[in-house]
């Protein structure tokens, strides 16, 4: 590994020189994106430049935020590896192997240097009064002072390629990504004979045995098929054995309408959606596959089920990112989230209609006392809207059915950015367009959730706002990696659209 020591020049950091070490500059949003990567460059040589500080120094303010979080957090992180003035210069050995320096670019402090990179730099980008020009800058006098390969490291896009421009290497934050993997498959075909077909039919499950696919995940699902076309979905509870899905003929939110699977990939997100001893489900698809619908469908129709561990529903997005400040919207936090939440509300209110069932559904089931409390504020308008209406302000519009659901508790809509620090129990809790999350913003969510609660995470990764992730860094994809294969999670793939047939031929063909 070899320590730092002071040059002969004034000090700065003297970095390990191997045939093996590169030097990486960290941009700010990559610090911002994982505080840990300090910790996550193995045996290389690590340098911030001044700037960086600069830049996390202004963002350390923003008390509210996920990204002032961060910046704090690589503040404690610096203190306690570079805990004077001195190991800042010269830089220091980190636990994990290799050495982090701060380094002041000399070009900039310094006009009597004759330096090629920083001519070559002033002709492309002039102007050096920005952050990002300055960064770059300080990469290229790493560069051209010091041995080693340099990698200015960052994930906006935009400064790697000017970083590109001038003749430094640039990539992006790669710990955080996942494998490159094929084309996503909504599930694999086993093949089987029509006796073990049969056989699986009538007993619901089956030992693959020695034709127990390579690779095969407990909770995978699969789609058996047998050489006369017959064909059976079946999921797999590991160590090769098989079980027939457990669905009813159609799930019903209180007073809505019934809501049936309409494709295979649909009935596979069913059971897995209704079946307790799942804590954690990860969906990807396209627009207009029924992610969001079948989701809340689900989780109403166990939630009012006296048999459920579930008090409640919580749906949660993210407003482009976790922790974005929304106080650039007039009125309550409820009016602020309102235009973000609107698809769960459209959602709620395809559900449960407003011209209910005459009957309601749950009028000669035996309930608990809390639950009937819920169904009492959650659907008083299946048996006397009356009461309710009289409590309305005069000229109030009437309240809708869904609005019923929210205000009984029974459905919580919330914004995401608050959930620090909360413990969510009994509760099913729903986050759409989680790829817009980064992975660690993904874990602060997940461990909230408390014992009796579900989590279903729901997104497209192929619609990304955030420009600090992609379709292989998102939270929602590093999930379902890193969860994959365990007892307690599953994922589904939709990939057949059933909103309408137009929605379906602009998502394939616009």
């Amino acid at each position: 590994m070899g320590s730092l020591s002071r040059s002969t020049e004034p000090q700065h950091a003297k970095l390990k020189v191997s045939a093996k070490v590169k030097t990486f500059v960290l941009d700010t949003n990559v610090l911002l994106h994982d505080p840990q990567s300090i910790h996550k460059f193995e045996d290389n040589n690590l340098v911030i430049p001044v700037e960086v500080l600069e830049e996390l120094d202004a963002i350390k303010t923003e008390q509210s935020t996920e990204r002032g979080r961060n910046a704090r957090r690589v503040h404690r992180l610096l203190q306690g590896l570079l805990p004077d003035s001195r190991s800042m210069l010269e830089g220091v050995k980190l636990p994990g192997g290799g050495t982090l320096s701060v380094i002041i670019n000399r070009h900039l402090t310094d006009a009597n240097l004759n330096s090629p990179a920083m001519r070559r730099l002033r002709a492309v980008l002039p102007d050096l009064t920005k952050k990002d020009n300055r960064i770059i800058a300080c990469a290229l006098f790493v560069q051209e002072r010091f041995p080693p390969p340099t990698l200015l490291v960052t994930k906006d896009v935009n400064v790697q390629l000017k970083a590109r421009a001038v003749g430094l290497e640039s990539e992006d934050y790669l710990n955080d990504k996942v494998p490159e993997a094929p084309e996503e498959r909504a599930y694999r075909e086993v093949p089987v004979t029509l006796y073990e077909l049969q056989r699986f039919c009538s007993e619901g499950r089956f030992d693959l045995g020695a034709e127990t696919p390579d690779g095969l995940v407990a909770n995978e699902y699969l789609l058996l098929r047998s050489d006369e076309g017959k064909t059976m979905p079946a999921r797999h509870h590991g160590d090769g054995t098989i079980h027939r899905l457990r669905i009813p003929d159609f799930v019903k939110a209180p007073g809505g309408i019934p809501i049936r699977p309409r494709n295979l990939e649909q009935q596979f997100f069913m059971d897995a959606l209704l079946d307790d001893s799942l804590s954690m489900i990860t969906c990807f698809g396209k627009a207009g596959t029924g992610k969001t619908l079948l989701s809340i469908a689900c989780a109403l129709q166990q939630t009012h089920d006296d048999a459920s561990r579930y008090d409640g529903v919580s749906i949660s997005r993210p407003v482009i990112a976790l922790g974005k400040d929304i106080g650039f919207l007039p009125g309550t936090l409820d009016e602020k989230m309102k235009p973000w939440l609107q698809p769960y509300f459209d959602a709620l209110e395809v559900l449960v209609p407003a011209n209910p069932p005459k009957e309601a559904p749950f009028a000669s089931k035996k309930v608990s006392r809390k639950k009937r409390g819920h169904a009492a504020a959650a659907a008083g308008f299946f048996t006397d809207a009356r009461p309710m209406l009289s409590q309305r302000a005069p000229g109030a519009p009437p309240l809708k059915p869904y609005e019923r659901l929210i205000r009984g508790g029974l459905v919580e809509v919330e914004a995401l950015c608050f959930i620090r620090g909360r413990s969510i129990a009994r509760r099913f809790f729903i986050l759409d367009e989680a790829q817009q999350l980064t992975p660690h913003e993904v874990k602060t969510v997940i461990t909230r959730i408390a014992e009796d609660s579900k989590i279903v995470l729901i997104g497209d990764p192929a619609q990304i706002d955030n420009p600090y992730v992609d379709a292989r860094s998102n939270g929602l994809v590093y999930c379902r990696n890193r969860m994959r294969g365990q007892p307690m999670a599953a994922h589904v793939t939709l990939t057949k659209g059933e909103r309408s047939r137009l929605a379906e031929l602009a998502a394939d063909l616009l």
